[in-house]
């Protein structure tokens, strides 16, 4: 176990970078498409249908499909956009795929949470409808949007195991290429463990945020 604590430790550090630039580009393109469902919704700020229509009918699509089918029904297109269809480059879009469709319904579910009538009061004061997303809508609904963003983290660590699907690596391919394979159930669980810890790590300093924002 000892000679694979330098791989563990660049697992370890793979599956960091997987779902850090997973939350970092699908977390905001996930936020926009999820303030776009939102406000383009029917008595919404930007009330148009064809609009709501579209996005959400691509979000109800995609998001229900398993992350390894996805995978595999996205490598043409993560070929044509990251010039290769397996590997980490395929595996980052594909997670970044799925984090976006997945974070716009969080992200629409939370700010419906918002009272209407702090968006009725900012309207009566003659703020125009970017105005109010940005000062009223966003920052009103901001602790639960730190719950929901949680939750789409960890969904996204859970994703990244299925990396080696796709020839890449992190903690889930270090568990079944030196554990699983191996019949060494210590090295599986010294993963899986590590996974939790990072997950509860997450939980941990979401409820935390979202705890004091909801104080304010």
């Amino acid at each position: 176990m000892i000679e694979l604590l330098p791989a563990l430790g660049q697992a370890t550090l793979e599956t960091l970078t997987y779902v850090g630039l997973a939350m970092l580009i699908g977390g905001a393109v996930g936020l926009v498409m999820g303030v776009l469902l939102t406000t383009t919704r029917a008595g919404g700020l930007l009330e148009n249908k064809p609009t709501y229509w579209v996005l959400n009918v691509l979000v109800n699509f995609f998001r229900p499909i398993p992350f390894i089918i996805l995978v595999v029904g996205l490598m043409p297109l993560a070929r044509v956009i990251t010039g290769t269809g397996i590997g980490d480059p395929a595996l980052i879009f594909t997670l970044i795929f799925a984090a976006s469709f997945g974070i716009a319904r969080l992200v629409e579910q939370n700010l419906l949470t918002v009272p209407p009538g702090q968006i009725e009061a900012a309207r009566a004061m003659g703020a125009g409808p970017l105005r109010i997303i940005a000062t009223v809508l966003i920052p009103e609904g901001l602790g639960p949007l730190v719950l929901g963003y949680t939750f789409a983290f960890i969904a996204v660590v859970d994703m990244s195991a299925m990396a080696g699907a796709v020839g890449a690596g992190g903690l889930g391919d270090f568990a079944l290429k030196y554990g699983f394979r191996q019949f060494n159930p210590w090295v599986t669980w010294s993963a899986v463990l590590l996974i939790i810890v990072l997950v509860q790590l997450a939980q941990l300093v979401g409820n935390l945020v979202s705890r004091r924002l909801l104080r304010r």
